[in-house]
């Protein structure tokens, strides 16, 4: 693959990444109207689901690469993630802020779990 080829590839999928990434939050947000991150929460969980997908797809390794890590690395958001829960601590708000650690890391593990092995069934 080209350098060109690999440079349109993680355009064209990090840019589909981040626009899905703004239509899953924002749906969610919309249908819940509530202070706690479920948006969030939604994309990270269904990104480590997408993640562990890839992960356990015997793919080659370019297009893993590009696949998990522009178009998935653009659709889950960390610097988000953290951001909220700060606010939500900042807002006195303590138990949301940890729920919104913990709930976020088990079901994003058990959701890359899930991905791979629905992966290897394939």
């Amino acid at each position: 693959m080209t350098a060109a080829l690999s440079w349109l590839g993680v355009l064209v999928c990090g840019g589909l990444g981040s626009l899905l990434r703004f239509t899953v939050d924002r749906a969610v947000s919309r249908r819940t109207a509530q202070r706690f991150p479920l948006g969030t929460m939604v994309v990270n969980v269904t990104g480590a689901l997408l993640l562990g997908f890839v992960a356990g797809l015997v793919l080659n390794p370019h297009l893993a690469l590009l696949a998990g890590t522009s178009f998935v690395g653009a659709y889950t958001t960390f610097s988000t993630w953290m951001l909220e829960t700060h606010r939500l601590s900042e807002e006195r708000q303590l138990w949301p802020a940890l729920a919104n650690i913990v709930v976020s890391l088990a079901l994003g593990i058990a959701a890359a779990v899930l991905g791979q092995s629905i992966a290897g069934l394939l």
